[in-house]
């Protein structure tokens, strides 16, 4: 990802979220396989957010825990997306804390 940017939002502003933004690209154009970022905040599992198969794609997202007033902790990973007979490649995950 590049032109990437984050906050986190306080509480009552956009559920407390960890916002971001940035394009996503994919880079290899022959090898057939579509690229997406993973984020996962505290108490919750990877979310994904598919890019496009040979493109760049901007990207805006906020993610939070329901049950909290704000988020404190928040992990980014971008993957290539490999198909279902072999495992994804994912980048060591990116850990943001408001602390």
């Amino acid at each position: 990802m590049t032109e990437g940017q984050y906050k986190f939002n306080p509480a009552g502003i956009n559920h407390g979220a960890f916002e971001w933004q940035g394009r996503l690209s994919d880079f290899d154009l022959g090898d057939g396989h579509n690229v997406y970022m993973q984020v996962r905040v505290e108490g919750h599992d990877w979310v994904r957010y598919y890019g496009k198969q040979k493109q760049s794609v901007w990207m805006h997202h906020s993610n939070w825990d329901g049950a909290e007033r704000y988020t404190m902790d928040a992990y980014m990973r971008a993957c290539r997306d490999r198909g279902s007979l072999r495992p994804d490649n994912c980048s060591p995950g990116q850990h943001f804390a408001n602390h």
